[in-house]
């Protein structure tokens, strides 16, 4: 969310930073309704003033027995009285409109930011690994998983398209995956564990950005809440409407949950295996800091995803997401993007970004610095810590065999009772 009175203060630099995203200047509107807000502010309190000066005047006409002036002066008052609720409604409507157009502009991209209309001009930044060698044709996910309890058929029976339900050593591979990353997360990095509530109200999509702009990619339950997309949603909204001290900064939170998309626009993408999922596993981490700390913060969460993913040795890069890629709420993104043998291509498993101050004004989240009267919104940054069925994608494809038998990564053979492979039953 902007704040009106930077848009005041430069109207051009908020204009230039909406057109580096394709979007025409907006400041003279924004300020024009700003300042009928205003006017009519203005206008009640010049009311109220009077309205009151009038009344001490009526006593003093009472007193002096003018009961003809007294009668002008109450009048007068009566009909003040009956403006003023006229100008309070013109205000809230004019806040109402200021708020409701602020609500639906982007986040203004960072400085390093590329400018570009789609994914194809986004930046590489770096690759790691090489991509394995095969002295077979790799296969895709959806050809060698079924086999080894990727059961896609009966997803679809019990929910429809886009479900997929894993069996036996799959279904624990999948958890070995989930639960090694959280590990990570929490016992090198720091992150503490959270058990966020899935639903959630519309002030808490408000905050993070997918209110109102983005409500068809969410499901809605009868009662008005909203199953999380990610859980950033539930874990960012932990300070919402807080104060925090400096020295509570920064905070770091990580969950592992399942998330639901309705993967609206998607029609025809990737409507094959688990790729493109309405409910899929993800490991999520959230970082509530200062602006000074923002940026290094985010170059930390990224290169705690890449670790992730080296780790597990899985051939990934780091792409920069241009302007025309980038989310809403977000002011810099990378995406890593990890190798896909059977695809023979990089596909996205992980997004890792700052908001800087917008989702915080949404969520009216501030702390207030060492030595100082007035408060700052926080920064928020997320990213995925990774997506647990892309990851499992990943596994599967890279470590495949001829035999269609699925080597297990290393550092999962702990979490799996020793098992090193995954065979078709």
């Amino acid at each position: 969310m902007h704040d009106i009175r930077t848009i005041r203060e430069d109207p051009a630099a908020f204009d230039a930073a909406l057109a580096k995203r394709g979007l025409a200047p907006q400041s003279a509107e924004l300020i024009a309704i700003d300042e009928r807000r205003r006017a009519t502010i203005a206008a009640a309190q010049e009311a109220q003033a009077s309205r009151n000066d009038l009344s001490k005047q009526i006593g003093h006409a009472k007193a002096a027995k003018d009961e003809a002036r007294a009668a002008d002066l109450m009048s007068a008052v009566a009909a003040l009285k009956d403006r003023l609720p006229e100008l309070e409604a013109a205000e809230r409507d004019a806040a109402a409109d200021l708020d409701t157009r602020l609500a639906a502009i982007p986040n203004h991209p960072a400085p390093d930011v590329p400018q570009g209309a789609d994914e194809d001009d986004n930046r590489l930044i770096h690759s790691w690994g090489e991509p394995r060698t095969f002295d077979f044709e790799p296969r895709e996910h959806d050809v060698i998983a079924p086999a080894l309890g990727m059961d896609f058929d009966t997803g679809v029976a019990l929910a429809g398209a886009r479900f997929t339900l894993l069996r036996g050593r799959m279904a624990r591979l999948s958890r070995a995956l989930g639960q090694f990353m959280l590990d990570r997360l929490v016992d090198d990095h720091g992150f503490e564990e959270v058990s966020p509530p899935l639903l959630v109200r519309d002030e808490v999509a408000f905050g993070t950005g997918q209110l109102p702009k983005f409500a068809e990619d969410l499901f809605r339950t009868t009662d008005g809440r909203w199953l999380i997309s990610t859980a950033e949603m539930s874990l960012t909204n932990m300070v919402r409407e807080t104060i925090l001290a400096e020295k509570e900064l920064p905070l770091h939170f990580a969950a592992l949950t399942p998330c639901f998309r309705s993967e609206a626009g998607s029609a025809g993408r990737d409507t094959r295996g688990l790729i493109r999922q309405h409910q899929f596993e993800k490991v999520e981490m959230v970082s509530i800091t200062t602006s000074e700390r923002s940026d290094a913060e985010n170059e930390r969460m990224t290169r705690i995803a890449e670790g992730v993913l080296e780790a597990l040795d899985l051939p990934y890069r780091r792409m920069l997401l241009c302007t025309g890629d980038l989310g809403f709420a977000m002011a810099r993104t990378y995406d890593l993007e990890v190798w896909l043998p059977g695809q023979g291509r990089y596909r996205e498993i992980s997004s890792c970004s700052t908001g800087t101050d917008f989702q915080a004004r949404r969520m009216n989240a501030r702390y207030r610095p060492e030595g100082e009267k007035g408060t700052r919104f926080v920064h928020t940054l997320n990213g995925s810590g990774l997506a647990v069925g892309r990851t499992l994608v990943a596994v599967v494809e890279n470590y495949q065999r001829v035999d269609g038998s699925v080597a297990v990564p290393a550092v999962l053979v702990p979490y799996l009772g020793g098992l090193t492979e995954l065979t078709p039953r």
